[in-house]
Formats: structure tokens, sequence, C-alpha cells
């Protein structure tokens, strides 16, 4: 058996080293999207990794070597390779693996209620249990978005529980994950530096060198446990602000009888305009939750973050408003909602992403079904049983009366534009994407509907 190696106080050099060669244990609790990746790429540097969650048949599987991430690249080929050589196992154990283990880092979800409340439940369970087989020397590496100032609670808490000192007898880090469905282990290892932050100077040295020997793009040192912390949500908040001002510029353009595709591809082109693309509105783990983060955060603090809570209610308000384009659609047809036939395309948030959390797709079918319209659902990456359990009807070539565009998959330009399976009678088209041009649909004999388009 590997022994445990106990970097905090090593110099960044020799902490990267150490995980090179062997010498490091590392418990990942969390084998999600993005902890199992971790964990394996880990493991692929030279760590002896136990990976940690509560799921006991998921763990049974993963030992067997199943892999429940078939659309990872990269996962297939290193869970069966780390199970060979004996440098990745999977547990329910979380007080076991803490003990075997030098580095503990959690990846867990990270979400919000109803209200906008965060629920942090999942990492505190993780602390609950890694504490009681914390030791000194030990670090605690958190890598899931939270609000600024969690971490620290957490060290706090790891205290109390272990009755060791924050700083001194073990160290705390934050280190977000920066990575996306469907390429996270490049993003892991390759595509943006990675940001530390940690609660002392010793811990932020060794922590630098162990991601060092991860990350090809290098590691950025920040100041403090809540500015690493701050960086991951800063850059979720940016992309949920800069995305509600295209969609609130999209409705501008919808009124006043112009193409915000074409306006916005074109001031682009001014080195200092960076407009996004509008949309159906935001899906995903990620830019949805963070600017609850900062939201809630910033309230108890007196602060009022007025621009978030308006971007997200715009984007959060896209959905209903690409289902009024379906009924204008309808309109000019002189059809009643009621008993129209409409094909969502694109269920997922992201297109080849089998993700649907926040998929605005699903407002977009629930509002149509309130008004008495047939829904019918169609994802390459979603098969239909997949979709029926979901309360969704998946389509299956049923002729349709209005098509909408909801992900931009290029495969659906050839099957709205060649009228493929059951489109041979529709009549309408709404386009949320900008995935087809309005010539080219209305040769194919559509009314034709672009968001942000009032020309």
């Amino acid at each position: 058996m590997v022994p445990v190696l106990k970097i905090k106080g090593l110099s960044r050099s020799a902490a990267r080293q150490a995980l090179k060669d062997g010498e490091v244990t590392v418990a990942v609790y969390g084998l999600g999207k993005m902890g199992l990746p971790l964990a394996l790429v880990l493991a692929e540097v030279g760590a002896k990794v136990v990976g940690v969650d509560i799921r006991e048949d998921y763990v049974d599987e993963l030992n067997r070597g199943v892999n429940p991430l078939r659309e990872e690249p990269g996962v297939d080929d290193l869970l069966a390779k780390h199970l060979e050589t004996g440098r990745f196992r999977a547990t329910t154990n979380g007080v076991e693996a803490s003990k075997k283990s030098d580095v503990i880092i959690a990846l867990v979800p990270t979400l919000v209620d109803e209200f906008g409340i965060p629920n942090l439940t999942p990492l505190y369970d993780v602390v609950e249990v890694a504490a009681k087989g914390l030791e000194e020397g030990d670090i605690f590496i958190l890598e899931s978005t939270v609000p600024p100032g969690t971490s620290e609670k957490l060290g706090k808490r790891l205290e109390e529980l272990s009755g060791l000192k924050m700083g001194e007898d073990f160290g705390v880090a934050h280190a977000p994950e920066r990575t996306s469905s469907g390429r996270v282990i490049r993003d892991i290892t390759e595509s943006y530096p990675k940001i530390v932050g940690a609660s002392d100077p010793e811990t932020l040295e060794s922590v630098v060198g162990f991601y060092e020997a991860v990350n090809k793009k290098g590691v950025i040192a920040v100041s403090s446990l809540a500015a690493a912390e701050a960086v991951k949500v800063f850059e979720g908040v940016y992309r949920d602000v800069n995305i509600a001002l295209a969609n609130e510029l999209a409705l501008y353009a919808e009124v006043m009888n112009i193409d915000v595709w074409e306006v916005i591809k074109a001031a682009n082109t001014q080195p200092y305009c960076h407009i996004h693309n509008p949309g159906a509105g935001v899906g995903g783990h990620c830019i949805p939750v963070y600017p609850y983060f900062l939201i809630h955060t910033a309230g108890l603090n007196g602060l009022d973050m007025r621009i978030l809570k308006v971007a997200r209610r715009v984007n959060e308000e896209m959905p209903l408003h690409v289902a009024w384009l379906v009924v204008k659609a309808l309109n000019e047809l002189s059809r009643p909602v009621k008993g129209s036939r409409v094909l969502v395309l694109g269920f997922a948030y992201r297109p080849r992403v089998k993700e649907h959390m926040n998929t605005p797709a699903i407002p977009i079918v629930r509002r149509l079904e309130e008004l008495g319209a047939q829904v019918y659902v169609y994802d390459p990456v979603y098969e239909s049983e997949e979709l029926k359990d979901m309360g969704f009807k998946p389509w299956a070539g049923e002729p349709v009366d209005v098509v909408v565009i909801v992900t931009e998959y290029d495969e659906f330009r050839d099957l709205i534009l060649k009228r493929r399976e059951g489109l041979k009678a529709a009549k309408a088209l709404v386009d949320t994407r900008n995935l087809v041009g309005r010539e080219e649909a209305e040769r194919a004999s559509y009314f034709f509907l672009k968001l942000g388009d009032g020309t």
C-alpha cells in the first residue's frame, strides 16, 4: 500500500513531484459529472485516489468498470486503466477514505432552492464525514462553486469537529472547477489555468504545486479563499448578465423591426464590443444558479444586487416569450393554440450534452401545454423512453403544425429544410438560435419567426 504523505508544508516543486511519484493519496468526495473525471485525472498523474459517493449501486458499478459518463470523452479509458493499475477505487465509506488520505477534495453539487437560497447541505455532509478522519498535515480542498465565504465556514466546522486548528494543523484551499460537460478532462488538464486560494501561505504553496502537476496551463494563486470563490462565481455572473443584455436587445429588435443577429455581428467587429447571442433562456447547473449566490450573500450584508436580479428576471422570462412567438405564428396561420401540434427541437440546454437542468425547453413545453397545444420533443442525445419517463411526448415523426428550435443542433437544419419525417405538413418555424435563414425558411414554405428579428 502506498504510504500517506502529508504535503502541507512542502514547496510547490516538492508537492508537484510527490503527486507525480505516486506518494500522495487523495480522497475525492462526489463522483458525478465533474468529480469522477477529476479523480481519474489525478490517478493518471500518479496519485492513489479513493473516490467517495453515497450511492451504493453507483459505486459498485464503478468498481466493476461501468462508466456512468459515456458521453464524456476520456472517462472510459481512464476508468478501465486505473481500476487495473489500482490507482483508483470507489467507496461509500467516507470516513475510511479521509483516514487514508492526505488530500481531501470535495466536488459535490451546490444549488439554490425555489427562493434563490443556496443549498450547501451536500458540502456540510462531506465535512461531517471527512472530519472523522482528518489528521495533522491534511489539506481539505473545495472545488465546488460556492458563495464567497463558504470555504472559511467549512474550515471552521472542520475545526469544531476535529479539534484541529485550520491554517496550523490542517489547511483549507478553494480551487474552483472550471469545466464544461462534454469536455471535462480537457478542461481540467489544459483549457484554462487553475485558480487557488488558501487558508494560509504554507497550504497555498503546497496546493499550487499539487495542481501544477495536473494543469498544463498552470496555476493562478489568489490572496484568499473568498477571492478564489469569487473568481468562479464572477465568471458565471458575467455570462448571465451579458446573455440577459443580448436577450433584452433581441426583444427591442423585434419591436423596432430590425434583426438583432445582424446588428450584433456588425457591432462585434469593434474590438471593445462583445455582445453575446440571445436565446430561449439560460440552462445548466451553473450560470442560472451563481447569481443567486451573490444576491443572497449581498443581501445578508445590506447590499442589493440590482443588475443581477434584473438579468435573472430577463433570462427566466425568455421561455415565456418563445411560447408567445409560437402563439404569434399560429395566429398568422389562423389556428388556435388549443389542439395545435408543436415540435420542440432540443431538450438539452446545450447541444450534445445530455443535461437538462434549468433547460428553457421545459418551461416552453409546459406553457404551450397549458394553452392546450399538443407538444412533442426531440433531442438526438435523449432516448424516447427517457423523455417519456420525465413526462414529455417524444417525437417519432408525427405530423406537426409548428416547429420551434430551442437548442442549436446542426442536423436540425437538414431535418427542417428538407421537411423530413413529420415536417411535410408543418406551416411555421420559430427559430431561437439563428440556425435557419429567413430566405431559406421561406423557400421551404414556412411562415418564419426568429427570436430577435422584427423584419
